[in-house]
C-alpha cells in the first residue's frame, strides 16, 4: 500500500504542484483506490484557490470525489484514455483525474482543481458561486476564489496534464523506491557478512564495491600502500583490513599518527632512543618501528610530517634500516608500510613540500576511499547499522529511521564523512528518548538547515513555459543522479525514459558528473 503521508513532503512532488499553482492556480488533492482523500494535512495545506480548500474540508463533498472517482475510473477502463477532464458538478469547475498505476494495479488518483476548459466561462462562474455559497462559504471568500479561476486553452491543457500526469508517475516511481530499498534493507541485513561487508566496512555501492575488489586483490602482497581520502572516510579501517588479510595477520599492527607530535616527539615514537640522548631519556625506548617488525605499520596523516621527518622515513622505506634518536648503530626492521593522508600529495609535491622520491616510494598501490557524498545509497546500510551498534551497547530498544528522516539523510552532503552519520546516529539514540521511530525533526540543526538549503526551490513564476517545464527537467534529472549515484539505467527506468534519452538530456543540460562536482 502507498504511505501517503510521505509523498506530501517530496521536494519532487511538491515543486510540480507549486507550478501548478503558480501558472494556472489549479490545486491537487490524492485519493486512494476507494477514492478517499490521502495526504491532505487541512491545518496546513496551502491551496491556490481558497475554495478548493473549502470544498475538500467538507465531509459532504468528500464524498462526491469518491463518487467522481468511482465513476471516472469506471470509464477509463472501457476507454483508451489515460486521465479524464470533465466538470465537477458539486463545485461546477472543471477537475482533472490522473489514476495512479502500480504494476498495472489501480492504486489512487490525482485530481487537479479549479479551471475551466470554454474560453466562455463567465455563466460558469456564476454556478460557481451558488454551488459555494450552497455549501455555505462567507461571501468575501467567494468573491476572492472567483477572481482564481483560469481558461486553459489547448496549448495550455497539454502541458497541464504532462505535469499532472507526472505527479502521479512520480508518486508510482517513490513509492516503488521507497518498498525496494526497505526490502533490500531487509536482504542486506542477512548479507552483510559476505557480499556488502569487508571486515569492518559497509557499502553495496559501485565506489565500494570497487575498492572491495581491489583489497582482494592485494591480500597476498607485501607493497606499500598509499591510502587517499577525506576525513572520517575509515582510512584506518582498510589499513587494518589489508593487514588482517594479509600474512602478516599474526604479526603486530601500528598505529601512528604523524601530526600528532612535534618532530622530535615524533622521532622518539617512531625510531626510539636510547638512555641519555635527551633530557627525560630515562631509560632506552624501543621505537614503533621495532614494534612493528614483521608486521605492518600504519602511518597516519603522512602528508603533515616534515621534510626532515621525510628523509628519515624514506630510509626505512628504502633500506628498511634506522637510528634511534642518540644512537650510533642502524637498526633494521621488516615492516609493511600502510600510510594515509587527506591531502593531496602530488599537489605538494609540485609546490616542494613533500619529497618526490618519498612519494613514489609510498605511492606503489594507491586507494582512494571515496567520500560519503559520492556513495549516497550506503547511507540506509550505514545508518541502520550505526543505530542498531548504538542501541545494543547502551540497551535500548531498537530505533528505526523514517522515510522522511532518511531523505534528509540523502540531502545532506556529509563533509565528516562516515564518521559524521555514526556520530549523528549516536545521537539520535540518545535524544530520541522513548521514541523508537526516528523523526526528520529529530535531526541536527545543521542537518536539517542544509538539507533544506539543498532542495529544488519554488518554480519560476514570470517567462515563458516552455523554459519553465526544461528547469523542472534539468532539476528532475540533476537531483534523480545525484539520488541514484549516477546510475543512468536506474534513473531512466524511474523517469519512464530510454536511457539514450537520458543521456541525451544529460549532455544537453551539462549535467555530466565532472562538470557538477566542480
Amino acid at each position: 500500500m502507498i504511505n501517503w503521508d510521505e509523498f506530501e513532503h517530496i521536494h519532487v512532488i511538491k515543486r510540480l504542484r507549486h507550478i501548478l499553482s503558480s501558472w494556472w492556480n489549479v490545486d491537487v488533492v490524492f485519493t486512494d483506490e476507494r477514492g478517499m482523500i490521502r495526504g491532505l494535512d487541512q491545518g496546513k495545506a496551502a491551496w491556490a484557490n481558497p475554495s478548493i480548500g473549502y470544498l475538500v474540508g467538507k465531509e459532504s463533498t468528500q464524498a462526491g470525489i469518491c463518487d467522481l472517482v468511482t465513476k471516472t475510473i469506471d470509464d477509463l477502463r472501457v476507454s483508451d484514455n489515460k486521465y479524464s477532464m470533465k466538470k465537477w458538478d458539486l463545485g461546477g469547475f472543471d477537475v482533472g483525474v490522473f489514476p495512479i498505476m502500480i504494476e498495472n494495479d489501480f492504486m489512487g488518483t490525482v485530481i487537479a482543481m479549479g479551471f475551466f476548459r470554454d474560453a466562455n466561462f463567465t455563466p460558469r462562474l456564476e454556478e460557481v458561486r451558488d454551488r459555494l455559497a450552497a455549501f455555505g462559504a462567507a461571501s468575501d471568500m467567494i468573491e476572492k476564489s472567483l477572481a482564481k479561476f483560469k481558461y486553459l486553452d489547448e496549448a495550455e491543457r497539454q502541458h497541464f496534464c504532462e505535469i499532472c500526469d507526472l505527479v502521479a508517475q512520480e508518486v508510482v516511481t517513490l513509492h516503488l523506491e521507497i518498498t525496494r530499498r526497505e526490502d533490500r534493507i531487509k536482504e542486506l541485513n542477512k548479507e552483510l557478512g559476505s557480499r556488502y561487508k569487508y571486515d569492518n566496512m559497509i557499502g553495496k555501492s559501485k565506489p565500494m564495491q570497487s575498492l572491495y575488489a581491489l583489497l582482494d586483490k592485494i591480500k597476498g602482497a607485501d607493497s606499500t600502500v598509499l591510502i587517499q581520502g577525506e576525513n572520517g572516510t575509515g582510512k584506518e579501517l582498510i589499513a587494518k583490513a589489508i593487514h588482517y588479510n594479509s600474512s602478516r595477520k599474526d604479526k603486530a599492527f601500528v598505529i601512528q599518527n604523524c601530526s600528532a607530535f612535534n618532530d622530535n616527539l615524533l622521532e622518539s615514537e617512531l625510531f626510539g632512543h636510547i638512555k641519555g640522548s635527551f633530557t627525560g631519556a630515562l631509560k632506552d625506548k624501543k621505537g614503533l618501528f621495532e614494534v612493528a617488525d614483521k608486521g605492518t605499520f600504519f602511518l597516519d596523516e603522512i602528508g603533515d610530517t616534515s621534510p626532515q621527518m621525510q628523509v628519515k622515513l624514506l630510509r626505512v622505506l628504502q633500506e628498511g634500516t634506522f637510528t634511534p634518536v642518540g644512537a650510533t648503530e642502524q637498526r633494521k626492521v621488516d615492516v609493511r608500510i600502510i600510510a594515509a593522508t587527506n591531502r593531496n600529495l602530488k599537489e605538494m609535491v609540485e609546490q616542494g613540500t613533500f619529497r618526490e622520491d618519498l612519494y613514489y616510494r609510498l605511492n606503489v598501490i594507491n586507494l582512494r576511499v571515496p567520500p560519503l557524498r559520492e556513495r549516497k545509497e550506503d547511507i540506509p546500510l550505514l545508518a541502520e547499522f550505526f543505530l542498531q551498534k548504538s542501541t545494543e551497547s547502551t540497551g535500548l530498544a531498537k530505533r528505526a529511521l523514517t522515510k522522511r528522516a532518511l531523505e534528509k539523510l540523502y540531502d545532506y552532503p556529509w563533509p565528516g564523512n562516515v564518521r559524521e552519520l555514526q556520530n549523528e546516529m549516536e545521537r539520535l539514540v540518545v535524544l530520541s528518548g522513548e521514541d523508537t521511530k526516528i523523526l526528520p525533526e529529530m535531526l541536527s540543526p545543521k542537518i536539517m538547515e542544509i538539507a533544506d538549503k539543498s532542495k529544488v526551490q519554488g518554480a519560476r513564476l514570470q517567462g515563458k513555459l516552455k523554459d519553465a517545464l526544461e528547469e523542472l527537467e534539468r532539476d528532475m534529472i540533476r537531483e534523480g543522479l545525484r539520488r541514484t549515484g549516477w546510475n543512468k539505467s536506474k534513473l531512466a527506468k524511474e523517469l519512464g525514459i530510454s536511457r539514450a534519452g537520458l543521456i541525451m538530456k544529460v549532455e544537453k543540460y551539462g549535467l555530466d558528473k565532472r562538470k557538477l562536482a566542480r
